[in-house]
């Protein structure tokens, strides 16, 4: 007999945090034989050899303890040259740094230093699922502003404008975004700059997908702009460029009095960052950009294949300028997100994701194009064939 006592003296802050569609989903694609995996967003590419083997050596080295909870000192100051260089902003290694498990728990740490209940954190939507779950936690209020298909989803400051309460807080810009792939313009970010500024607003600014974008699409950081780099929090990792999601490095980056409180939430938290793991992120700044841009060029291929593929299906998409995601709009199928998502994944054996998962994206389903060329181009003629047959089925029903 199960016991209820634990769950009915749960916090309140635990309640409606049940699993939904994404892992209904995710249950039903178990055992599913010669299944393509499109949904999750874990590059399908391996971490690249040099990296894999300055963890080795770094284990058989005896990296096997706690660091500094900020992380190891050679990690955040490659973190800070690479701000620099690639970023054009400066951050001190030893103050304003912080390595942290992955950019999720980035993501929580700047959550519960900077919010108090009731606080209004603005967010583009669809927008990525954690970010919901951290304001939650930290008692805020998620403020989802809509974003359209006809804007490619690149976030309207206007419609920020238009959304701000004397309780807005935080603007968060996901850039490039997951799941829509949008890429915010330098021009679209000049004006974010000057909101937060003239309305005394932080920005948390993630930017985990810089390195994934395509045909001169060019990724900026609000961070460098004019009087902002005291008003961001910048977010980054090494999970997407890299293919080291499995190895959960990211970094915080912002001015110092802000990072010596995250300092001891970090703690609190997970104490530090694998040693190896670091040793591994440290390889990866360290190495170059040569391992990026090999990825970035399959992923091009991957973009190249699938945009037609689906323009020929009759589905449309915002432009993706960056990450390895379309967000595709399946409305003319006559489904909602999550039947198609479940039709796919039984009659063509592909797995999916629905536009539900990421706030108000109903009509919508994202694509992750995490599987090799062939592997995906078989994929997208199963989905092409099912998406053909589901028309007429539309269309015979509605004759009756």
């Amino acid at each position: 007999m199960t016991s209820t006592f634990l769950s009915d003296h749960m916090a309140r802050r635990m309640m409606g945090h049940v699993a939904g569609e994404r892992e209904l989903l995710l249950a039903l694609a178990e055992g599913i034989p010669d299944l393509v995996r499109l949904g999750r967003g874990d590059p399908d590419l391996d971490t690249p050899e040099h990296i894999v083997e300055a963890a080795v050596t770094a284990l058989r080295g005896g990296s096997t303890h706690y660091t500094h909870w900020a992380g190891l000192r050679q990690l955040r100051r490659a973190i800070a040259e690479k701000l620099r260089a690639d970023n054009h902003v400066g951050y001190d290694p030893e103050t304003e740094i912080i390595v942290t498990t992955g950019v999720q728990e980035g993501i929580y740490l700047a959550c519960q230093a900077l919010l108090n209940p009731g606080d209004e954190v603005l967010i583009g939507d669809p927008c990525y699922t954690s970010y919901a779950d951290a304001v939650a936690f930290a008692e805020g209020r998620l403020i989802r502003v809509p974003t359209d298909e006809k804007d490619d989803f690149i976030l309207q400051p206007d419609l920020v404008l238009e959304h701000l309460t004397p309780r807005a807080k935080v603007v968060v810009l996901v850039s490039p975004n997951n799941p829509t792939g949008a890429v915010l313009p330098e021009k679209t970010l000049e004006q974010f700059a000057q909101i937060a500024q003239e309305r005394n607003l932080i920005v948390l600014s993630d930017e985990i997908y810089e390195k994934l974008v395509f045909d001169g699409t060019r990724h900026v950081s609000i961070s460098s702009f004019p009087e902002m780099r005291e008003r961001v929090v910048l977010l980054n990792g090494f999970s997407k460029s890299y293919a080291m999601t499995g190895w959960r490095v990211g970094y915080l980056a912002a001015p110092a009095t802000f990072v010596s409180r995250c300092e001891v939430l970090k703690h609190a938290l997970t104490i530090s960052v694998s040693h190896v793991a670091q040793a591994a992120a440290i390889a990866a700044l360290e190495g170059g950009d040569a391992c990026v841009l090999k990825a970035v060029e399959v992923y091009a291929a991957r973009r190249r294949m699938a945009m037609p593929k689906l323009s020929a299906m009759g589905l449309t998409y915002g432009y993706p300028g960056g990450t390895y995601y379309i967000f595709v709009n399946i409305t003319s199928v006559g489904r909602t997100s999550y039947e198609f998502c479940k039709d796919i994944l039984r009659d063509a054996k592909v797995q999916l994701f629905p536009g539900t998962v990421y706030g108000k994206g109903e009509g919508f389903v994202r694509f992750s194009l995490s599987a090799p060329l062939p592997k995906l181009q078989d994929a997208f003629s199963r989905i092409g064939e099912c998406v053909d047959r589901y028309r007429r089925e539309r269309i015979s029903q509605l004759r009756l």
